[in-house]
């Protein structure tokens, strides 16, 4: 150096530049695991855990509590039978479970499918104003324009531009109100839930892969001992698939179809896709859309509104509650499908026996199960000093389940990043 002041701003740079050579090389080897994993022989059966099961279970119980009610409305708003209504869930359920497990197993990935909740609660309002097989008709139109989507790959190209920083503080904003209903609901059941969260507690200090189940089976004694548990409207009955021939209409499409459309593109594929590429998963977005899209156009006579990548569910398979190795956590996600399955045989059944449970056990272990995703969310939401307001104001705007125009809150929270990034960080002129 010329003179002794440049000597601490070397060893800084020095420093800064060990920390980096540190942190490429530690991508490098789990790099190198991640490629073996994938040339290993495929064992579903021998990869997969207690912790995996557990993990499948909850994402599929939390998928259809947190809007089968929703389709019931929607339905019984519309006239509909409820031989259509049973062929509707079957329909979803069964597209889910096959491209839950397909898609797991071709990339060895937790790849988790759900329906559109948005979908759900827009169909309460617009489907009644149409003929039902009008509505079928724009359920196709809307699957057409997402397996277009995934053919072209505009939606993967989208999604490169994404900062890392916001992807991950819009996984975080979508989780938090799920994670943060465990204490509202404390409010209710307060012996109930603190049973489940202190159980959660201990055994994460004991033994962390089990500390989710030890709070579902201590939650489900507890709702026994206290006389929640009510089966007395629970009976088996098998969901039988019904054909409605599709129509098509500019009225149905542009008050179903489009808006189908726009809600699955933003508030499911969109934070589906942000969850994935938050936890290390960096599978090609395209085929996944154009996988679902497919099958939402097949199922569609059926009664499918549309099935999409899960986003709050997926986050339960991809966390590190579902697997110590994550390598082996798209078990997880295969468990998930094999459930969606079951519980798309008994459609007709499947509200009784979510309506058997508490409230309040769903929401809580639900919301233990995605604490380790709302924490990597965070940690890598923040690890960026440029992009640190941007994630913040991602995170908060995602967070405050904001809707304008029926569009959701995920879409605007990136909105919301990508200006304050470009308004703070862009370049001038």
């Amino acid at each position: 150096p010329e003179s002794a002041t440049t000597i601490p701003y070397a060893r800084v740079s020095i420093d800064v530049f060990r920390e980096q050579a540190r942190s490429y090389s530690s991508l490098a080897k789990e790099h190198l695991l991640m490629t073996d994993a994938a040339q290993a022989p495929l064992r579903p059966l021998a990869d997969t855990s207690p912790s995996a099961i557990v993990a499948g279970f909850i994402a599929m119980m939390t998928g259809y509590t947190s809007s089968l009610v929703l389709m019931f409305q929607a339905g019984q708003a519309a006239g509909l039978t409820t031989a259509q209504i049973s062929s509707w869930i079957w329909a979803l359920s069964i597209g889910m479970a096959v491209c839950s497990i397909g898609l797991s197993l071709r990339y060895r990935t937790p790849i988790t499918i759900a329906w559109s909740t948005p979908g759900a609660a827009l169909l309460i309002t617009s489907l009644g104003g149409v003929s039902y097989g009008e509505a079928i008709g724009a359920y196709i139109t809307c699957a057409v324009l997402v397996t277009l989507c995934g053919l072209t790959g505009s939606f993967e190209k989208l999604v490169k531009r994404i900062p890392a920083s916001l992807a991950a503080a819009l996984l975080a904003g979508i989780l938090f109100k799920i994670g943060s209903e465990i204490f509202v609901a404390a409010q209710h059941r307060t012996g109930l839930v603190l049973g489940m969260f202190f159980t959660y507690l201990v055994i994460k200090r004991l033994s962390p892969r089990y500390a989710v189940l030890a709070a579902l089976l201590i939650g489900t004694a507890l709702s026994g001992l206290m006389g929640l548990l009510d089966f007395s409207g629970f009976h088996l009955e098998v969901a039988t698939p019904v054909w409605t021939t599709p129509h098509f209409s500019l009225a149905a499409t542009i008050s179903i179809g489009i808006p189908l459309f726009v809600v699955a593109m933003t508030s499911q594929n969109m934070p589906g896709v942000a969850v994935l590429r938050a936890d290390g998963y960096n599978v090609p977005a395209s085929p996944l859309i154009t996988t679902t899209g497919l099958a939402s156009l097949v199922l569609a006579p059926f009664g499918s509104h549309g099935i999409n990548l899960a986003a709050i569910s997926a986050a339960i398979c991809t966390g590190p509650h579902a697997h110590e190795d994550r390598n082996k956590r798209y078990t997880a996600a295969v468990w998930c499908g094999i459930f969606y399955g079951i519980a798309g045989v008994f459609g007709a059944t499947l509200a009784a026996l979510f309506a058997a449970l508490p409230k309040e056990l769903v929401l809580s272990i639900a919301a233990l199960a995605l604490f380790g995703s709302i924490i990597n969310g965070l940690s890598i939401a923040m690890n960026e000093p440029k992009e640190r307001e941007a994630a913040l104001i991602t995170f908060m705007v995602t967070a405050s389940g904001l809707t304008l125009f029926s569009i959701g809150s995920a879409f605007w929270g990136i909105v919301a990043g990508v200006l304050t990034l470009l308004i703070l960080n862009g370049r001038k002129a």
